[in-house]
């Protein structure tokens, strides 16, 4: 009998702010994911006229040109935005945002030996699009892109693809700085940092790449990510996890971030998409999974919303990361790693995204820029939060889809 209420009363939330739940919760997805393809042109743009590129060869020499789209780049937001379009086109089964994804990598693959072979030791390689294929510097230059590349890969398989997934690899392995006890940390800002985001730059490649060849190396090192990230990060009392740990200095750094938690439960649910059922390591994130849920749990607004600083109520709501801990939340509940009874979280944080945050036209609304580190609030106070910006478009869909699976699954009940 408790049962039966309980589930009463999740489908009366999930269908109390609109008559035709699925259906209109497949409209709002649909909406920004079409939004997105419509605004995606394939080609290059000079940066001081309107004259466009479709390929880097018909470029001139030393002419310096950008994307002729945001949506073009090889930066890793545009893989989180891959990832989410290949996810929306297996779960419509509509081949346009699977083609979106497929077509966006192998552009960059069609195009980056041009730039490279214009690459100038000493320039700056921001000046160069595509740098990140040909100059790995960082973990954002290559983990998000590279985990959307493997999903490429899957429906169109080629040998250079498969060459590149070694070099993002190689880097992630044996040439991205680490601490002693291997995690991953950046240079700056002060030596051997350990970013939160990071996690999500490194570990849905690495449990892809662990997929895709069969080499448990891989698997075992997104799991010591995982957990050895938990380990500096955690902050006990609040049931956060803070944006930073300073190694050379033994402390975290002040905030605790939204998108800097959201970056590290959605590592957490990639992790557990793909990591075989019988690893060691599988419980231990699982359970990591969990505490993260609860904490943020305690931090969600009357909205249905998340703010920029999760424990600061007057830091504005922010979009992104409430997109990622309700797609997480939700893919927890439907996959059965977590009891159900945390699906209400979910289905309010979607809500919340739909009211407030989501426009007829498919815009989102409130979307923190790319952020650094810095060592005071007002800082992230102040980081600007914008519509569109691309950090929250592959978190929305995915929410999208996973509150409509869950809904699915809770009117079967």
């Amino acid at each position: 009998m408790k049962k039966l209420i309980f589930n009463m009363l999740l489908i009366y939330i999930a269908s109390a702010s609109l008559a035709q739940v699925t259906g209109t919760d497949e409209a709002v997805v649909r909406t920004i994911a079409d939004r997105i393809i419509s605004e995606t042109r394939y080609g290059f743009s000079e940066f001081r006229n309107d004259k466009t590129y479709a390929t880097a060869g018909e470029i001139p020499e030393g002419t310096w040109v950008r994307f002729s789209s945001e949506y073009l780049g090889w930066y890793y937001v545009n893989g989180v935005i891959n990832i989410a379009m290949a996810d929306l086109g297996e779960y419509l089964k509509d081949e346009k945002y699977t083609s979106h994804c497929i077509n966006q990598v192998y552009f960059g693959m069609d195009n980056y030996r041009e730039f490279e072979r214009r690459f100038k030791e000493g320039m700056n390689p921001w000046r160069y699009p595509y740098h990140q294929i040909f100059n790995i510097r960082e973990l954002d230059d290559c983990g998000s892109m590279g985990a959307s590349a493997i999903e490429a890969y899957h429906k169109k398989p080629s040998i250079e693809l498969r060459e590149y997934f070694d070099r993002v690899a190689d880097h992630i392995l044996n040439r991205q700085e680490r601490l002693d006890d291997k995690t991953l940390v950046r240079k700056g800002p002060h030596q051997m940092t350990l970013w939160a985001d990071d996690l999500y730059m490194s570990v849905p490649f690495l449990v892809r790449m662990g997929k895709l060849t069969g080499d448990k190396k891989y698997f075992n090192d997104a799991v010591t990510q995982a957990l050895n990230f938990n380990k500096y990060l955690w902050d006990e009392d609040k049931g956060l996890y803070y944006h930073c740990y300073y190694s050379d200095l033994d402390r975290n750094g002040v905030a605790h971030w939204g998108r800097c938690n959201g970056w590290v439960m959605m590592a957490s649910v990639h992790l557990l998409n793909f990591l075989p059922a019988d690893h060691p390591g599988r419980e231990a994130v699982m359970k990591n999974l969990e505490k993260q849920i609860l904490g943020i749990a305690k931090y969600q607004n009357g909205n249905g919303l998340w703010h920029q600083l999760l424990d600061k109520s007057d830091s504005y709501e922010e979009s992104s990361c409430t997109s990622m801990f309700t797609y997480c939340i939700a893919r927890a509940v439907n996959q059965g790693w977590i009891d159900r009874s945390y699906a209400t979280i979910a289905l309010a944080g979607w809500e919340g995204l739909k009211s407030s945050m989501i426009t007829l036209d498919g815009q989102l609304k409130s979307v923190c820029v790319g952020t650094g580190i810095q060592d005071d609030l007002v800082f992230y106070y102040n980081r600007p939060a914008r519509t569109n910006e691309a950090h929250g478009l592959g978190a929305v869909i995915e929410a999208g889809i996973e509150i409509m699976r869950l809904k699915e699954s809770l009117n079967r009940d």
